[in-house]
């Protein structure tokens, strides 16, 4: 089905429906492309809010990004594509700080005989939740304060705290079990 952008910017309903229907497996795609390339992972909630948020930018302002498109210069896909990625950027950049704040923790000096694993951990795939294991990456391999994952994944900085000590308490009951 060919799209009418004049009557999509014009507001018609049905035109809009089929807007969504045909481009939104698009924007999805490039949206999670983009978070895999960047995150090395991709959430199946934010992909999703992601996406709205790409289609909310398009009719934002009385369709005023949309009626920016010019087919003689891209295809609605290419253009959308790259709508997609650059929403998917603005959303990471805003995830980076742009000052590292001093931790009070970090200064502490660790016990040099403690053990420093040397391989990657084998965690069973199906002991923590998807949400859980993203908040672990944020924290501990992105080094993501409670407040930033808060603000990235919609949710209150009690929530975090909460989640990690959850899947500290799963791991730390797996690994004594294994008696690692």
């Amino acid at each position: 089905m060919q799209i009418n952008i004049s009557r999509l910017v014009r507001g018609e309903k049905t035109e809009w429906d089929a807007f969504v229907d045909r481009f939104s497996p698009v924007i999805y795609s490039a949206i999670r492309r983009t978070s895999l390339a960047h995150l090395g992972t991709a959430n199946e909630d934010d992909l999703r809010d992601l996406m709205q948020k790409v289609f909310v930018r398009l009719v934002k302002d009385d369709f005023k990004l949309l009626k920016t498109y010019d087919s003689s210069r891209a295809s609605l896909v290419t253009w959308l594509n790259l709508i997609s990625r650059s929403a998917s950027i603005d959303f990471l950049r805003r995830l980076t700080p742009r000052t590292v704040p001093i931790d009070e923790g970090a200064m502490e000096v660790s016990d040099p005989h403690a053990p420093t694993p040397s391989l990657p951990i084998d965690i069973p795939s199906r002991l923590l939740s998807p949400r859980q294991k993203l908040i672990l990456h944020l924290l501990f391999d992105e080094e993501k304060s409670t407040g930033e994952i808060a603000g990235l994944l919609g949710i209150e900085e009690q929530t975090v705290r909460s989640m990690n000590h959850k899947a500290l308490k799963k791991l730390r009951k797996f690994f004594k079990n294994e008696n690692i």
